[in-house]
């Protein structure tokens, strides 16, 4: 098996799993975290696996390893602090893709980011669905990304094999830049969530963040981080 979810044997009948990765703005992961931060959610689960990066940090106090679950009510948080790998991607989220239809889970709510210079309206974001996924509520007044546009890494392994097995699922791409990380893109996709599954979730310290961000050239944000700071964190 490629991955073990621990504790072993752990399940999440009924409830929605929210996922984002780190990609295009770093969209989907700050997405995902505020939002689990923002609800109070607690750990649940770890994820394992060799395939994971052999990389640890603390916060808090305490250690955080490389994939692990948050759950907040019906929703339960897949945040991935560091990225897998690249030669195992696809490998690693097909497995988990299949053991998140095992546990039980009703669908699935994905992150990512979509280059904005792909934007031709006024829109924040777009979106995808598997065959099984029936749009309610926001997502149906919600504009599908455009047809043979491309979707790469994580979010793409875990739609195809959602995909394939007939489970629901969907994707929010909100439009961000490619230069560097975008949290009014984090917000929007937080918004669309929030609306969603009937959370209130305040996304200004998200849009105050980004205004500060986006008045600063590429250097000033370079030379903002601490040198020991994790350019995922």
């Amino acid at each position: 098996m490629m991955i073990e979810v621990r504790p072993s044997g752990i399940k999440f009948p009924g409830k929605a799993l929210i996922a984002g990765f780190h990609g295009i703005g770093a969209t989907g992961y700050y997405a995902v975290r505020y939002m689990s931060e923002s609800l109070g959610a607690s750990r649940v689960a770890y994820i394992d696996s060799d395939l994971a990066a052999p990389i640890s940090t603390s916060r808090g106090g305490r250690i955080v390893t490389p994939v692990e679950l948050y759950g907040s009510g019906s929703l339960v948080f897949l945040r991935t602090e560091f990225p897998v790998q690249k030669e195992n991607e696809g490998a690693f989220y097909r497995e988990l893709a299949l053991w998140a239809i095992s546990a039980g889970f009703s669908e699935a709510a994905l992150v990512g980011g979509l280059d904005a210079t792909l934007r031709r309206d006024d829109s924040d974001y777009r979106v995808v669905f598997t065959s099984s996924f029936e749009p309610r509520g926001v997502l149906r007044r919600s504009k599908v990304l455009e047809d043979e546009l491309i979707i790469v890494g994580p979010v793409a392994t875990l739609l195809n094999t959602f995909e394939a097995a007939g489970f629901p699922a969907y994707a929010i791409l909100a439009y961000a830049s490619s230069e560097r990380v975008d949290p009014r893109a984090a917000a929007n996709a937080v918004r669309v969530l929030s609306e969603i599954y009937g959370v209130s979730v305040d996304t200004e310290p998200l849009l105050s963040y980004a205004e500060k961000v986006e008045s600063m050239s590429k250097a000033e944000i370079q030379s903002a981080r601490p040198r020991n700071e994790s350019i995922y964190t």
